[in-house]
């Protein structure tokens, strides 16, 4: 038994991730859509775990988990094997660690691998091709635990006294006060986890923080179902008209809308209401979905709802890894275009044809030249051996060959890696030299320009010495504001900081960047001169804190006289040649950028020495 219309909440969940992904800035709280694959994908296990208690009177587990992985795994190799032949015309770079990303994804640990690994969607120089994957991690994670969790429930109820319909009940309650429980211990370890500036990828990739959407699917199971329904809701569809349904169905959908508008990845909001509310919504729109399933009886489900319901698993295991390809070689919109294409393509082939197949069934072939050519109107497994055989042994050695040639670190992650171990050579030369003139220094300021950067400026290190005279660099990946601030407290202490202090940070700003950069400008000691960079994220629109940030930086030339602002953030944007190749905000080992990058701040020194000293 198919329930009508679950294909649009299906359909809608994909429609996020995928607009999520090809157009980040314009729809920046798209993730959500994977929260409400959550909440459905629980709602509907659990739903036919009551249907086969009320049948039988118990649960095989050992019957579950073997659906569970038919429906998951077989997809999921399929896509890495016909993905990998296409990493052949990309830059080697994107194969970084590729053998750890398939086997984190087959192992369905890649939540994990992506937190010690420090991956995101967000943050990423050269984005995985599997990180998507971390979700099915999650959600296998969870078939486990609530598998065994429902097997032992069963078990309990199954010996107590009464008819089914008495069992069912109270199994129904006993489910509600578990996924009750799961739900709060898990909502609170997010919020306990972002009160404790726990890092908001480790929460978000975390099972422990992201699992309660599932539970949520659970609770709205058991007050509802699949095919058996409790005497409460079905007194619930016959009060409810269906316009009150549709309605509210359309308005759970506008305000997922909105969510996924306004939403953003690094907002403490996401966390405490967004992922709980867009939950809640998907909840409401399958509540609703549901209850329009029996107004509708005489009404069959659109074809083409049910085809996009059907792939849109494989869908979602073929959009990133080839918006990630293709975008290399065209825009935004052809590449959004071209992955659709061929994730439409290869999900189709993989849900009716492949799939089925690996079952053991038959499937129908519909164009006449595959019936002429094969001499048959239908497929078998048996039928297939050998051809299937050849192409698989292909897309084997394709993946192995790639896996072998692929490198352990990207060209920017061994360029930022080479600057840090430079810095930190230089740091003991510049240590020593401070210790020998101490005496001459002690109360003078040094003369030159100390630059203090984040991974941008760690990437092109060398360069900036190179072509900024009488400079001193200490850059690091990831740094913020308040880490900038203690880098200088350091050289103040040292007496190593000199006349002109360039501030290069803020690429990965935080909601407190105004109270930040004020506290940095009051540590700033008299007798030197300020130079203000503003940062440049390639992927950043008007709503991320760096775009925020420059704007501040910006407003503070007029209001201190030491300061000087060295805009990159606007020169950058203006030089898109400076980051061919690359994610878009980091250019190391690239000279334009490196170029752009110094002349920025040559030009900068240059206005600073008319200004006065702090």
């Amino acid at each position: 038994m198919r329930i009508k219309w679950f294909s649009i909440v299906r359909i809608i969940g994909l429609f996020f991730v995928l607009y999520y992904h090809f157009f980040e800035n314009q729809f920046p709280g798209g993730f959500i859509g994977v929260d409400l694959f959550f909440t459905f994908s629980a709602f509907l296990i659990t739903g036919l775990f009551f249907d086969e208690f009320e049948k039988s009177e118990s649960f095989d587990l050992t019957s579950f988990f073997h659906r569970r992985f038919y429906r998951i795994v077989p997809p999921l190799v399929f896509s890495i094997l016909i993905v990998m032949p296409f990493t052949l015309i990309i830059n080697r770079d994107f194969l970084t660690a590729i053998g750890k990303q398939i086997t984190a994804a087959l192992g369905f640990v890649t939540n994990y691998y992506e937190i010690f690994s420090g991956g995101s969607y967000e943050n990423k120089f050269i984005p995985h091709l599997f990180i998507h994957t971390w979700s099915l991690a999650i959600e296998i994670h969870f078939y486990i635990i609530w598998g065994l969790i429902l097997f032992l429930l069963a078990k309990r109820v199954r010996k107590s006294e009464g008819t089914v319909n008495q069992k069912i009940a109270i199994l129904r309650g006993q489910v509600f006060v578990v996924a009750g429980s799961l739900f709060l211990l898990s909502f609170l370890a997010m919020v306990i986890g972002l009160m404790i500036g726990m890092d908001k990828s480790v929460l978000y990739f975390s099972d422990l923080t992201h699992i309660f959407p599932f539970f949520i699917g659970v609770i709205l199971a058991s007050i509802s179902g699949v095919r058996g329904l409790p005497r409460k809701f079905k007194e619930k569809i016959e009060q409810q008209s269906t316009k009150q349904t549709i309605g509210i169905f359309i308005g759970s959908l506008i305000l997922l809308l909105v969510l996924g508008f306004k939403l953003h990845f690094d907002s403490w909001v996401t966390y405490v209401f967004g992922m709980l509310v867009a939950s809640i919504l998907a909840a409401t729109m399958i509540f609703q979905a549901r209850i329009l399933h029996e107004k509708t009886l005489d009404i069959v489900e659109p074809k083409g709802l049910t085809f996009l319901a059907d792939i849109s698993y494989a869908m979602y295991l073929y959009h990133w890894p080839f918006i990630i390809i293709f975008g290399q070689f065209v825009g935004k919109v052809p590449a959004a275009l071209l992955t659709v294409l061929f994730s439409t393509l290869f999900s189709t082939l993989s849900y009716y044809y492949l799939e089925p197949l690996l079952r053991g069934k038959t499937v129908p072939l519909f164009f006449d030249q595959s019936k002429q050519l094969l001499g048959k109107s239908k497929l078998t497994l048996e039928a297939i051996k050998k051809p299937g055989g050849a192409v698989l042994g292909i897309l084997l050695v394709v993946m192995t060959l790639q896996i072998f040639r692929a490198p352990q670190n990207s060209q920017l992650e061994s360029s930022l890696w080479l600057s840090g171990i430079q810095q930190d050579a230089d740091a003991l030369g510049t240590l020593e030299a401070t210790l020998t003139s101490a005496k001459s220094n002690q109360y003078m300021i040094p003369k030159g320009v100390s630059v203090i950067g984040d991974s941008v400026t760690l990437g092109t290190r060398e360069y900036l010495l190179a072509h900024v005279p009488n400079s001193s660099v200490d850059a690091a990946g990831n740094r913020k504001m308040n880490e900038a601030i203690e880098v200088m407290k350091a050289e103040i202490a040292s007496k190593t900081l000199r006349e002109y202090v360039v501030i290069a940070v803020g690429t990965n700003s935080l909601d407190d960047y105004k109270e930040q950069t004020d506290l940095l400008l009051q540590t700033v000691p008299e007798g030197h001169r300020v130079i203000l960079m503003t940062p440049h994220d390639g992927s950043a629109d008007a709503s991320y804190n760096s775009e925020k940030l420059a704007v501040y930086e910006r407003s503070l030339v007029n209001q201190y006289k030491y300061i000087t602002l060295a805009d990159w953030n606007t020169l950058a944007k203006a030089h898109p040649e400076a980051f061919t190749g690359t994610d878009g905000t980091h250019f190391g080992g690239n000279e334009v950028g490196g170029a752009l990058y110094a002349q920025c701040i040559n030009d900068a020194l240059k206005a600073a020495e008319k200004t006065p000293t702090k």
